[in-house]
């Protein structure tokens, strides 16, 4: 079954929070916001407002209070991709032009600068500070995160604890944060939010070495760009880290760089693959995935609590 149609039942409320997210980002200056609306209209799963909504029926649902931390949330993941697209030099995301190809450098930080804002001034409306202080703490974690990716760049010594530091940063704690303040603004317990962060810790884990292993299986169409772009950037992921358990592997490895001929790369991908690192590295994704369902088993039995079993396994099931 299709990601979204497990969540179908969520779709007027989906509809709202798209609504919301242009209202977000309209601009006086026409640039900010054609460039604002380029990226979200591109395609974007909407996954972690999927995560906000579900957690959030676990308490007082109410779409009016619950849309605000949906929207900030999405407006953060959306503003980072802006920024990540300047760090790589990507031209594609999703299959289509990046901000930073479509217009400039210049423009895609500013864009990406704007989104951050207009996410805050939604947060506004929640009233809670421990909401605030769950956002600012995700936001800081999610900035180092950007901060360690290019320290990190090419760097074929890092350590797997660098690697599963770098997507806790980057990918996970914006999903657990997602499923947390969700469940928050919906009044629930401490234990429940506090379990559906750390289911949502979990899944961010498991679905970023999914991503990083489909970029090295999927096709450039799957993708949206060419097959082991992320090792081309410099970026480490971990069925590199197992492949280069192998001398001989680690040697062609570190033969990467930047304007490496489409050949040459092709040789490494295949040569990556036949090591088993693919596999070893499902494996990894598969057990945090375990621990995902560990936690819903500790929440009470709800169709939302299906659903995000389910989408735990739709995410642990995309074809390496």
């Amino acid at each position: 079954m299709k990601l979204k149609m497990l969540y179908s039942f969520l779709n007027t409320d989906l509809q709202l929070i798209e609504k919301e997210l242009e209202a977000a980002i309209q601009a006086e200056s026409p640039v900010l916001r054609e460039a604002s609306l380029h990226l979200l209209q591109s395609g974007g799963k909407r996954i972690r407002p999927v995560f906000v909504l579900l957690a959030a029926q676990f308490g007082n649902y109410d779409i009016h209070v619950v849309k605000n931390a949906a929207v900030t949330l999405e407006l953060i993941h959306t503003a980072s991709l802006v920024h990540d697209d300047v760090v790589d030099d990507s031209d594609l995301r999703r299959g289509s032009a990046t901000i930073k190809s479509k217009w400039d450098n210049r423009v895609a930080m500013y864009t990406g600068d704007y989104m951050f804002a207009r996410a805050l001034e939604v947060m506004a409306r929640i009233e809670d500070p421990l909401a605030h202080k769950i956002l600012a703490r995700t936001m800081v974690e999610l900035c180092l995160g950007e901060i360690e990716q290019i320290k990190d760049k090419f760097d074929f010594d890092q350590t797997w604890r660098t690697y599963f530091r770098r997507i806790k940063r980057k990918t996970a704690l914006l999903i657990a944060s997602s499923c947390q303040l969700g469940a928050l603004t919906a009044g629930t317990s401490a234990d429940i939010h506090q379990r559906l962060f750390r289911f949502g810790y979990y899944v961010g884990m498991s679905y970023q070495i999914t991503d990083d292993i489909l970029d090295f299986t999927a096709s450039e169409k799957e993708l949206g760009k060419p097959a082991g772009s992320d090792l081309r950037q410099g970026n480490i992921t971990l069925p590199v880290l197992i492949a280069m358990q192998d001398p001989k592997l680690k040697a062609l490895v570190k033969t990467v760089h930047e304007q490496i001929s489409f050949d040459e790369m092709t040789v490494i991908i295949e040569a990556i693959k036949a090591t088993g690192s693919i596999e070893k590295a499902g494996e990894v994704s598969k057990m945090y995935l375990k621990k995902a369902f560990a936690q819903l088993e500790g929440l009470p039995a709800s169709r939302s609590k299906k659903t995000l079993a389910e989408i735990a396994k739709n995410i642990g099931n995309r074809k390496f």
